[in-house]
């Protein structure tokens, strides 16, 4: 009897807000059970804790909270894959194509495109914040290629980063940025010759905000490099002549200097 009038004590206590402390519960801090604490699931089983949360803000903020979570909240286990040798498409993460991982993705997903063969693409549009990667040692081990007849191969209305990709495109351009923050690292975007090479661009931007960076990339054929239409312009060009090739950095951004009038038009680089 004792015992339960100092049970029901306790309980009147914590409903008026004065919340008893571990020692007059007559029980340990959660930390001090050490079997209960999520830091002593291994790997695996965090990782698989991790897949069922949104990569922006839960994945983010969960990376955040030391270096262990940092390290398995971006582990490339998590990662959407495109790889066409897989025959059972029924695992989970795993795509034929770009265009249906794209379609599958969550935003702030990365997406792993395997290497070797090309993937066709064509005027796939992106309108969530994605981050596409290859997975070859360099990018022409993983081309993407647009066939004749399309406006692009990727068209660009959200945030996005390329890296370590090949662009192709046998006419048109090869990527059409609208909006949002475009980020090209490590790529190469090729234009096939042809007679109508005044058609084929690199990058064509139609944006009147956000920005375009390219960084150690590669830009081949085609009539320029940039199109801009609306009012972003080409600024902090940098170039380094390898034997072979070219590589540019640079910005596409826009200059608050310069009236819309101004900076509208075609830009060359190299």
């Amino acid at each position: 009897m004792a015992e339960w009038v100092e049970e029901r004590r306790k309980v009147r206590r914590f409903s008026k807000g004065n919340h008893p402390s571990a020692s007059e519960l007559g029980a340990a801090p959660y930390c001090l059970y050490p079997l209960h604490n999520i830091n002593n699931l291994d790997d695996g089983c965090l990782m698989h804790i991790f897949s069922f949360l949104t990569p922006i803000p839960d994945r983010y903020n969960t990376a955040l909270v030391c270096h262990r979570w940092c390290f398995l909240a971006f582990h490339p286990q998590l990662w959407l894959r495109v790889d066409r040798s897989v025959r059972d498409l029924s695992l989970p993460g795993i795509f034929p194509n770009i265009e249906a991982a794209i379609s599958a993705a969550r935003p702030g997903d990365t997406i792993l495109i395997a290497d070797g063969g090309s993937h066709r693409v064509s005027n796939i549009q992106i309108k969530k914040p994605l981050c596409l990667i290859g997975a070859g040692e360099i990018p022409d081990d993983t081309v993407l290629t647009c066939s004749r007849g399309s406006d692009s191969a990727l068209e660009f209305t959200s945030t996005c980063k390329l890296a370590n990709l090949t662009v192709r495109a046998e006419l048109g351009c090869c990527l059409l940025h609208r909006s949002g923050r475009l980020i090209i690292d490590g790529c190469l975007l090729q234009c096939e010759t042809n007679p109508l090479d005044h058609l084929s661009y690199a990058i064509v931007s139609t944006a009147n905000a956000d920005s375009v960076s390219v960084l150690r990339t590669r830009i081949e054929g085609g009539s320029k490099a940039v199109l801009s239409s609306g009012t972003l312009t080409l600024q902090q060009v940098r170039v380094i002549c390898s034997r072979t090739s070219l590589f540019f950095w640079f910005n596409v951004r826009q200059d608050a200097n310069t009236t819309a009038q101004a900076s509208s038009g075609e830009v060359l680089v190299g």
